[in-house]
This record gives C-alpha cells, structure tokens and sequence, in this order.
C-alpha cells in the first residue's frame, strides 16, 4: 500500500516543476520544492503566483485550505518529508538515474516516486532505486496546472500499486491519468507532436510558409476540433454514417502519397534564424509573462465551455467539481447527524464549512468582494442540502430548490488569507419551502463578517411550478429545524426572506 498524499516533492523545479508546484498547492497539499540552486526559490514562488489567477477561474467549487510550499537545497531533506515525489530535472538519463537513486534511499518505501521526463524509459529510470517498485512516469503537459493530461508509464519493475496510487493522486489534484499499455521512447503525446513538429521544421526549411502562417492552419482549423475530440474520431465522423471504415477506404490511398517527411531536416543557423524570427514576430514585442497569462486564460475558458458538454478536458474538471462538493458536504455530514441527535439539549448553529479568502477574491479596496459572500454562503447550503438528500442524483429526478430571496449583511471586512467559517440555522421548512440564515465568521477572533438569510422554493422542473418537497428530505431538515428550535432568532433575521418588503 502506498501513503495517502500530504506533502507533495520536488525533486528539481523549473516550468514543469513550478506548474505541479502551482496545482498542488490550489488543491490543498503542501509542497516542498528541493533544488541545488538556491535562486530557484524565488523563481518558483513567483511561478505560482503567476498561475493564481487562472487557476482561480478554473472552478468555483469549495477547494481544501490552500497547500503550504516551502523551499529547501538539501535533496535528502525532501525525500524523507514528501508523501509522494515528483521528479522534475534536465532530460539526462544519467543524471536522472544518479538523482532518482539517491533520494530513494531517504524516502520511505511507500513514497511513489514519479518522472515528469518527456520521453526517457522507466525501465532506465528505476534501475538504480531502492524499492524500484514504486518508480514509474507520471509525464504532464505545460501548462501543468491547467492542462490536465498526465500520462502514466510503468517500468519493467514497477508495482501495480504504485501505479494505482499515482492515479489516485493525481486524479484528486483535477488531472487526467492516461496509462500508457508499455513503455515506449516519447510515450504518446510526445510521439503525435515530434510528428507534427517535423513537418514545421521542414515547411519552414524549404520556404513553404511562416511560422506563422504554419499556426494559423492549426488555431483556426484543427486546433479548435482537437480541444474535445481527437484525430481518431474527428476522421471518423469524416467517414459519414460510415464512420472510419469508409474514411480510410476513401482518404486511405493518400497516405502513400510523398507529403510528409519521415526525417527532421538539418537544424542548420538559418532555419534556426527563421524560426526564431518567425515566433518573434508572432510575439509582437509581447514577453514570456504576458503570453503565459493570454494562453492562461484561453485554456480556463476553453475547459469550462467543454464543462458544459461534459467532454475532454470538461469532463475532467465536472468530475473534480463533483469530488470537491462531496467532500465538503462529507465534512458537514457527521456534524450534522451528531447535532440532530444532541437535539435541544446541545442546540447550537451548523459550523458547515471552513474556508479561507483567496487573493482573487479580493476588490480594489482590499477585502472581500461582493458576489463572493454568496458563494461561500451558497457552497454552505449546498452541505447542507446533501446531507437532506437533494444531490445531484436528486436534481437528475426533475426536483431542485430554487433560490427565491437572498438577503445580505455586512459586518465586518474580510481581507486575503483570512480564515473563515460559516454557521448555518434551518428557520423554516414546509412542503415547499426552506429558509436558511448563515453567519459567516473569521476564524481568529470570531467577529462576525457577514450573513445570508434565504428563501428557496421547490420546484418541479419538468413542469416548471413548486411542488412539495421529497418526504424524507422535509424530514432531515425539519429535523435539523427541531435540533435548533430554542435558538434565538439572529437580530438580521427580523426582517426575514420572503417577509414584507
């Protein structure tokens, strides 16, 4: 068995090293990052703050605290502290060996530790480890903490658990774990690309076209297919009602035509100038920085387009949504149950949700921003809403509460990194309606930040009018109601949801 994942290292940071860094560390588990140059410290810190501001749009569901990433030269130190190590050096088979051998010795056997290398062997890679059982590749695409694609290789030592754990893992910090059947030189991805890559050199070699020119014919044709299907079923669906049968018959004599060039060409000093020429003027003066943030940007809106249709990489961040609104109501589940059994002898409102303020929900004066405060509220609710039972298996019926009212009031302000909770009371519950009031709190000296009183409606969704609640929902949260029945009522909740305006 291999250990749960605390402590993610890395060994090596860099761009790849720093995108794990980035993504980790948003989804709740603390990194320590080990390099022998010290300056890297500061390049890495400021690698994760750039990717914050995307990853933040990425999703709205409830994250875990956000992770801790400390920084250390001692490669040993790192070893004997991670839960799970993330290889991340120059693509030298030596070296890594030599790297990967001497950390194996200080971590414990039950530490998976994974290659992020882009196409070396794993077989090669484990040869010198201890333990080479828990050795493996676990490749990512950059930018790593947007792209979700890790592909997954096994050497000819590697355990199936250790491949199990890796999967696991990087599943829960919201990537796609493709396992590769062998290992291969370049796995997959890497294979598909060289391919395409081969053809630009040449192209531009031989004056066909421009850099340029060579991405437009990608970004405004089959790059914009490719986001949610592959070549494979983008030709089949070439094919007609024939799908690829009737493609291959058609198009396949084509492929002995001579257009490709199986060979890269010579990387002589002039194709080197013309593509460094090429990909500067497509720059357009533009830095590193600036393009990351625009191809940033472009990939949190493509995912969250294909969320909606629930493939590719939509798929992928709907199912880290699903995961991240379970284990928040999971938490509120055992709080809730042991409160309704305590009943009125320890009533007390629901602590429902702990969270903390993201720097990217601030404003431009400092604190909280508005629309926030329903979040964190409406990510409360939701808690409490499984616990009674309208999940998402529920909505699927044709039945969901829908918000009627929401009243909000501000107490106190909330800067970034305040740590924050949220109380909740059942008011009222009948056959179609629930309001709910939350205080939300910070967590160091328990002023009171804000609350949400709210009024929902139960809705028939097919027919599109109310209609009475579900019998044993009504009755989890009239429970609840009961548990808390001797509360005062909160001075904000005097003028209540749904009441005179």
């Amino acid at each position: 068995m291999m250990r749960a994942v605390k402590t993610l290292g890395l060994l090596g940071t860099g761009v790849i090293g720093g995108g794990w860094a980035a993504r980790a560390l948003h989804f709740g588990i603390d990194v320590l990052a080990a390099d022998v140059k010290p300056e890297m410290e500061q390049w890495l810190r400021g690698a994760v703050a750039n990717a914050e501001s995307a990853l933040a749009r990425l999703t709205f569901a409830p994250l875990p605290p956000k992770g801790t990433l400390s920084f250390t030269t001692d490669l040993t130190a790192m070893a004997r502290q991670a839960d799970f190590i993330q290889e991340n050096i120059p693509e030298q088979l030596q070296l890594k060996q030599r790297l990967l051998a001497d950390v194996s010795r200080h971590a414990a056997a039950d530490v998976v530790i994974a290659s992020s290398t882009s196409g070396l062997m794993p077989s090669d890679l484990q040869r010198d480890m201890r333990v080479p059982e828990r050795g493996l590749v676990g490749h990512p695409f950059n930018p790593v903490y947007l792209l979700p694609l890790v592909e997954l290789v096994a050497g000819r030592q590697t355990a199936t658990a250790a491949m199990d754990a890796a999967a696991r893992f990087y599943t829960d910090i919201g990537m796609h774990p493709l396992r590769v059947r062998r290992e291969v030189p370049g796995h997959l991805a890497d294979r598909l690309q060289e391919a395409l890559w081969r053809e630009i050199l040449h192209m531009v070699n031989e004056d066909v076209a421009t850099t340029g020119e060579l991405d437009d014919s990608i970004v405004y044709g089959p790059g914009l297919r490719w986001a949610a299907m592959g070549t494979n079923l983008i030709y089949h669906l070439a094919g007609g009602e024939s799908g690829m049968r009737h493609m291959l018959r058609q198009f396949g004599p084509c492929l002995k035509w001579p257009w490709t060039k199986l060979e890269a060409p010579q990387l002589t000093d002039g194709l080197i100038d013309r593509m460094v020429a090429g990909t500067e003027a497509q720059a357009a003066g533009r830095s590193i920085r600036e393009l990351e943030r625009l191809r940033d940007d472009y990939l949190v809106a493509i995912q969250q387009v294909l969320r909606e249709y629930n493939i590719g990489a939509g798929a992928t961040l709907r199912a880290l949504e699903a995961r991240l609104y379970e284990a928040s109501a999971a938490g509120a589940h055992a709080r809730i149950t042991a409160a309704v059994a305590a009943g009125e002898r320890a009533a007390q409102p629901l602590r429902l949700l702990e969270t903390q303020v993201r720097p990217e929900w601030i404003d431009y004066n400092g604190h909280m921003t508005d629309w926030r405060y329903l979040q964190v509220f409406g990510d409360a609710t939701d808690a409490l809403l499984r616990y009674a039972g309208v999940d998402d298996a529920y909505r699927r019926s044709g039945r969901a509460l829908y918000t009627v009212e929401s009243v909000v009031t501000h107490q106190a302000e909330a800067r970034s990194q305040e740590l924050l909770y949220v109380t909740s009371r059942v008011l009222e519950v009948d056959d179609k309606r629930l309001r709910l009031f939350h205080s939300l709190h910070r967590r160091r000296d328990e002023v009171l930040v804000a609350t949400a009183q709210q009024l929902y409606l139960h809705v028939d969704t097919a027919a599109g009018k109310s209609a009475a609640l579900d019998a044993a929902v009504r009755a989890r949260l009239a429970a609840v109601q009961a548990a808390q029945a001797q509360l005062p009522l909160p001075p904000a909740a005097q003028r209540h949801a749904g009441g005179a305006r």
